[in-house]
């Protein structure tokens, strides 16, 4: 039998793998885009009945305070463990190295169906958040672009660490939230700068009196989304290393045949 390409090995997993994303977990994810945006639509609905509309800015609260500050790392957290890891949990992965098929190229192969159904929900919930304004694409890139991002950050910390969902979190709910203090080569180290910059606004504004705070920094749009893009490839690449790497079963050279 001859090896598969790193590409057919990708297709064919996440072809395979894909029917996974209707289950449960998948339309968990579905709820925990959709929920946010649909009672805010719902409140302003009602607040406009009895005349009292949202305020202009309850849009840009909605995307950076929920959206990007809390549903994108719930979401990667809920999704990315649901890969590689669970084979890894389930004792299943040895069966799948056993395959002649590049290990390294297994990780990105069952992400994407993860990430295609995410970014799915994401652009529905940036369609509808338009309604109480603002420019839905400059928001639908910054969103699917951190998803593909945050979602393969996570998986390598899954893969990397016995405990990586743990430092996962900590990092999205914490290290990204502290994007304020940072000096400005720093506030490039966090989702948070590529998202604000890809959108054109931010989620909170800093003043010059507030303690430690630090003089906020942008990248422009084009290079922002190309970052991601390029930075969610290398955390795939180097999940795929880290499979190959690790002695689990015929992980690893022996896995290839």
């Amino acid at each position: 039998m001859s090896r598969a390409t790193p590409f057919q090995t990708v297709r064919a997993l996440a072809a395979g793998y894909g029917p996974r994303v209707f289950q449960v977990r998948g339309w968990v994810i579905a709820a925990i885009v959709l929920a946010p945006v649909a009672l805010v639509l719902g409140v302003s609905g009602l607040a406009s009945l009895q005349g009292h509309p949202l305020p202009p800015g309850a849009a840009l609260t909605v995307f950076h305070t929920i959206l990007a500050k809390v549903v994108l790392p719930i979401l990667a957290l809920i999704a990315a463990p649901a890969g590689i890891r669970e084979d890894l949990e389930q004792r299943t992965l040895p069966l799948l190295l056993t395959r002649p098929a590049p290990a390294w190229a297994m990780p990105l192969g069952k992400g994407l169906p993860w990430f295609a159904w995410g970014a799915a929900w994401i652009i529905a919930a940036t369609l509808g958040l338009q309604i109480l304004g603002g420019d839905p694409g400059q928001r639908m890139g910054a969103l699917v672009g951190a998803w593909w991002g945050e979602l393969a950050f996570v998986a390598l910390l899954g893969l990397t660490f016995k405990r990586g969902t743990l430092w996962a979190a900590l990092w999205l709910f914490g290290w990204e939230n502290l994007v304020a203090v940072f000096p400005p080569f720093l506030q490039r180290l966090t989702f948070t700068h590529y998202i604000e910059s890809l959108a054109g606004s931010r989620g909170h504004s800093v003043s010059a009196t507030e303690l430690l705070a630090q003089a906020q920094v942008s990248t422009e749009p084009w290079l922002a989304l190309i970052i991601l893009i390029l930075a969610g490839l290398a955390f795939w690449a180097a999940c795929g290393w880290k499979l190959h790497a690790t002695p689990v079963g015929l992980a690893g050279a022996e896995s290839e045949g």
